[in-house]
């Protein structure tokens, strides 16, 4: 077969067509490095789960000296690649710092992710160990990865952040943005399908399943219709909330009250109160009081008390 024509028309196609070229531009992250980057912080979060061959006490130190060396040497690495593609006037400086910074949270980390996975163990009657936990529910590497990616967020860090959880969603089908911030004790059963926003903000002992988003009801555009970057776009869910398959929260402005549980396939875009029970009856949305079962009716308007 003759490739030549088709070689041509490729090279012309990059001279006309504009915008998905990258051509003669500074150098962006590396996507297997990236990857490469979240796998060695797993294993640093979990040591001893993720070798090929069984880890003694011993043998801990020499292993975090090697991870934590090629983690600092990837990560400043892609830091400088980011900060360079945004105009950072001093990038090779400030990666440094910022790798430094964010490395430095790791052991606080440990201790949030711990939280998760006892969430994932008590919150599964199906989960056997801990151990089954770690290596076999996708939750822990969603989560675990969005946490580090949401430190970089919160840095500054343009690109990385987002690559690192989409090796999460690619690995998990669960796609949280770096952005979204998230409490103790969080657990996603199963995971395919969940969506959490940029601007979402969840408490602590939140429990969601399969399928459930957390979107955004519309967005703001500007003067040339352009939707508006950084506005609060996604709901806020209180502590002990629990959200069951396929259920839709949307809007900045939608609150879920802390304690409440919202059923399967619920579509939600406006606050729901505190101890509150969400679900359909037939066509109709009911909310109602959690404590008080024999209540049926709508809840109207009341204060809501959202703490994280």
């Amino acid at each position: 077969m003759n490739l030549q024509p088709i070689k041509q028309a490729l090279l012309d196609s990059y001279d006309q067509q504009g915008g998905i070229n990258h051509l003669d531009g500074v150098n962006l992250p590396a996507q297997d490095s990236v990857q490469r980057l979240a796998s060695d912080y797993m294993h640093l979060m979990f040591p001893g789960f993720f070798e090929a061959s069984a880890l003694t006490k011993k043998d801990v130190p020499a292993l975090v000296d090697r991870l934590l060396t090629g983690v600092h040497q990837q990560l400043t690495a892609e830091i400088e690649k980011c900060l360079t593609f945004a105009l950072d006037p001093s990038p090779a400086a400030r990666a440094q710092t910022l790798a430094a910074d964010a490395l430095g949270r790791l052991p606080a980390l440990r201790q949030i992710i711990q939280t998760d996975v006892t969430a994932a163990y008590q919150g599964d009657p199906a989960a056997r160990s801990v151990e089954e936990i770690i290596l076999a529910y996708p939750c822990v590497l969603s989560i675990s990865v969005q946490r580090f990616a949401n430190v970089l967020y919160r840095l500054g860090v343009p690109l990385l952040p987002r690559m690192l959880t989409e090796y999460g969603h690619e690995r998990t089908g669960t796609d949280i943005h770096p952005g979204a911030t998230i409490g103790t004790h969080f657990f996603i059963d199963h995971g395919t399908g969940v969506v959490i926003g940029e601007t979402a903000r969840i408490g602590n002992n939140v429990k969601l399943y399969q399928g459930v988003t957390l979107g955004a009801k519309s967005f703001e555009t500007d003067a040339s219709g352009n939707p508006v970057k950084g506005i609060k776009r996604h709901p806020d869910i209180g502590n002990h909330v629990t959200i069951y398959a396929h259920a839709t929260i949307l809007g900045g402005d939608t609150v879920i009250g802390a304690n409440s549980i919202i059923g399967s396939n619920v579509w939600i875009m406006r606050s729901v109160p505190t101890n509150s029970l969400a679900f359909y009856k037939g066509d109709h949305l009911v909310i109602r009081d959690r404590r008080s079962p024999g209540a049926g009716g709508m809840l109207g308007d009341e204060s809501l008390s959202w703490d994280i």
